[in-house]
């Protein structure tokens, strides 16, 4: 409050192809994957969304308390990607465990990403949340993130690695394992 008058939240900053950095923690910091199955499920609203709303996804990493995403808008601002996804995802949850109220910890983080430099340096933090947490020592290893396909050993449609790959010499994926891990 200033001067005895509630602060309305600023709106986000959008514009068609705007990038972001996009982070939502469960509420009470609680784990908002609890089963293989709720990452998988967290996987097909996105991909439902993009379907409504479409966007690149260019990183992600489903963390248990909390996601990051790297997305690129098209024509749909960030907050209708972000509400359908969350919306979804939120009733599913609850449904599932038998639960009421909020899922998520308020209103998702997003950073505006208007560099290629923070581009990068996005989604190698983006990459390495896992490591970093003490859960695998490769970033390869975590299963719910978007390093595998970065890296060729599978392919998810949803995911637009190429717009990240081709910031090193002919798209190297063994560059950006560089970079990522420091080999």
């Amino acid at each position: 409050m200033k001067g005895g008058k509630p602060i309305a939240r600023q709106p986000r900053i959008w514009y068609p192809g705007a990038v972001y950095h996009v982070v939502a923690r469960g509420n009470r910091k609680e784990d908002i994957f609890r089963q293989i199955e709720d990452y998988k499920v967290y996987m097909k609203f996105l991909k439902k969304v993009n379907e409504k709303y479409p966007f690149k996804l260019y990183s992600y990493c489903l963390m248990g308390n909390h996601v990051h995403l790297q997305i690129a808008t098209i024509d749909s601002e960030i907050w209708k990607i972000m509400k359908g996804i969350h919306w979804m995802y939120s009733m599913y949850f609850n449904e599932k465990y038998d639960l009421t109220g909020h899922l998520f910890q308020g209103r998702y983080y997003s950073e505006l990403i208007d560099t290629e430099s923070y581009l990068l340096q996005t989604s190698k933090y983006i990459h390495l949340n896992p490591v970093k947490a003490g859960i695998v020592e490769k970033p390869i290893q975590y299963p719910w993130s978007s390093y595998g396909v970065f890296m060729g050993l599978y392919k998810n449609d949803l995911v637009d690695e190429n717009a990240i790959l081709c910031l090193f010499q002919n798209g190297s994926r063994d560059l950006y394992r560089e970079y990522v891990e420091g080999v």
